[in-house]
């Protein structure tokens, strides 16, 4: 697959781009590669990025606050400047000291017992989903754009108290900011159709209008902190950080377990005879088929940085991939085998340190039961295509299926 958008990458460890569909197609074999020849990659791309591959040094990266800063977490060819320490979209962009208060806001309505609430509403998404997709009887559908690419759309939707039907615009948006990071730059974009408007938009009704419903938009509104409540800027970013990080990350799981059962028979087959294997079925998908790539800024005045003994430069990019981290086999035992009854897997997909997710616990809920409402409905279900390109996966720091091929074997009747 070839995009003549963006230069063809001549070495990937010395000219890497992340954001080339060569990558988002063989990111696996990539890594695997980097990993045994040059595991800190570099490219002047960007103006300037790392890219380390090994666990241990993407692991102490993401622990590293002091010469790692999170100003800028999408790489692009425009760098922040100036926004330290509470960044664009608080708290995955702050930095110390200001971080911790901004996330110990959020926490309180991600927490386990707060996340059970949404479970039946995940589930009536899915089964709605399931219903539309099968209504007319098609043997070959594509899971992702049916099924995948909706759910956590509806689910933050909901948790936000908007119309289901912004989710079209959220697409958009999350396109714009995390598969072609920079690209629409010298695009005119109306300013109607941007998410900076989207959020204004919303803010300022909802502080003319209160709701008096119980979502998100209306906590951080109201939540005060020391007395005070948040600043506009503070709530907008908060919100956009739902936005773009709790919905293409999760459908990319999603999507990714979906095709690794499609294409896995035994596994699938155990997951349907034995119903108790998901919970660990789930570690495993999130392990192997991590999707998210983060990305910090070598801090100003970290004049000894260092990525496993490469000394790197104030303001370089830094990429963060997860995903290379879970399949080190320094770290993890067949570390490139699904392995769906793992016991020890303290993998990073939701990453590590302070910058941990903080949506974890809502991310495992509708990966879990997205696939087990796909199941109970699909038991039997494969790849309908033999051509690996068919399954196109999403450039950018974000990696899952954007086209998934799936041929129906097999439906159960709704019960």
């Amino acid at each position: 697959m070839t995009d003549t958008t963006r230069p063809p990458v001549a070495d990937w460890t010395t000219d890497f781009d992340h954001t080339h569909p060569d990558y988002a197609q063989h990111a696996p074999e990539i890594w695997e590669e980097l990993r045994e020849g040059c595991p800190v990659a570099h490219t002047e791309r960007f103006g300037g990025a790392w890219l380390p591959v090994r666990h241990e040094d993407v692991a102490a990266i993401a622990r590293d606050t002091e010469h790692f800063s999170s100003e800028g977490v999408i790489v692009s060819d425009f760098r922040p400047e100036g926004l330290a320490p509470m960044g664009y979209a608080p708290p995955i962009t702050s930095d110390p000291p200001f971080h911790a208060g901004s996330r110990r806001l959020l926490l309180p309505a991600f927490s386990p017992k707060e996340i059970d609430r949404w479970e039946e509403t995940t589930r009536a998404a899915c089964r709605e989903l399931l219903d539309e997709m099968l209504a007319d009887g098609a043997t070959e559908v594509d899971a992702a754009v049916a099924y995948t690419q909706h759910i956590p759309v509806r689910v933050i939707a909901e948790m936000l108290g908007v119309p289901k039907e912004d989710g079209d615009k959220f697409r958009v948006f999350i396109h714009r900011v995390l598969e072609a990071p920079g690209s629409f730059a010298h695009e005119e974009i109306p300013y109607e159709e941007t998410l900076d408007y989207y959020l204004k938009t919303l803010i300022a009704e909802r502080r003319a209008n209160p709701t008096g419903e119980d979502d998100l938009v209306n906590y951080l509104i109201n939540v005060e902190v020391d007395g005070q409540p948040l600043s506009d800027d503070h709530v907008q970013g908060s919100i956009g950080l739902l936005i773009i990080a709790g919905i293409d990350t999760t459908w990319s799981a999603i999507g990714a377990s979906l095709w690794h059962l499609a294409k896995t028979p035994e596994d699938r087959r155990r997951l349907v005879d034995d119903p108790d294997l998901m919970v660990f079925a789930v570690e495993e998908f999130l392990r192997f088929y991590a999707p998210v790539t983060m990305a910090r800024i070598v801090a100003e005045g970290a004049e000894d940085a260092e990525i496993g003994g490469c000394p790197v430069s104030a303001r370089d990019w830094v990429l963060l991939p997860f995903p290379a981290a879970n399949r080190d086999p320094e770290a993890f035992e067949d570390a490139h085998q699904v392995i769906l009854d793992r016991q020890r897997n303290r993998h990073l997909a939701f990453g590590v340190g302070i910058h941990r997710c903080v949506g974890s616990n809502l991310a495992r809920m509708e990966i879990r039961v997205a696939v087990e409402e796909w199941i109970a409905r699909i038991p039997d279900f494969e790849l309908a295509t033999d051509d690996p390109d068919a399954v196109r996966w999403s450039t950018g720091q974000v990696r899952g299926p954007r086209e998934l091929p799936i041929r129906i074997l097999s439906t159960n009747e709704v019960s």
